[in-house]
């Protein structure tokens, strides 16, 4: 079960952390999968993304996760691989504009976690 929210959205967390004397944020998913507490990490495609993030997140501490399913199909093997990337939206509460931030799975493990939480 992941944390959602009260429109069962599943929820992004900001958590701090400090490095070389800043502050810092982490991006996490947590959910309890068979009674055990686990946290999926969430980062933006590439550096510039951070700071798409604190648009998205504003002065909030959650956003809610998107899922975007995809499937590819190779055309030389006839093989369709199916997934989902994963974005951190929230909407503006004066203008009603969505803010989106793409993302990904930080580790492998975290891309395994996220698949149990969103299954």
């Amino acid at each position: 079960m992941a944390n959602k929210n009260k429109n069962n959205q599943v929820l992004v967390e900001r958590e701090t952390y400090e490095k070389d004397g800043n502050t810092y944020f982490s991006h996490v998913v947590k959910g309890v999968i068979r009674g055990k507490e686990v946290k999926a990490t969430v980062v933006p495609h590439d550096v510039g993304g951070y700071a798409i993030l604190d648009i998205v997140f504003g002065d909030a501490m959650t956003a809610e996760l998107v899922l975007k399913p995809y499937e590819i199909k190779d055309e030389k093997t006839k093989k369709t691989v199916k997934g989902n990337s994963y974005a951190v939206r929230s909407v503006d509460t004066e203008t009603g504009e969505v803010l989106e931030c793409p993302v990904k799975p930080f580790r492998s493990s975290d891309k395994t976690i996220l698949g149990m939480i969103t299954g």
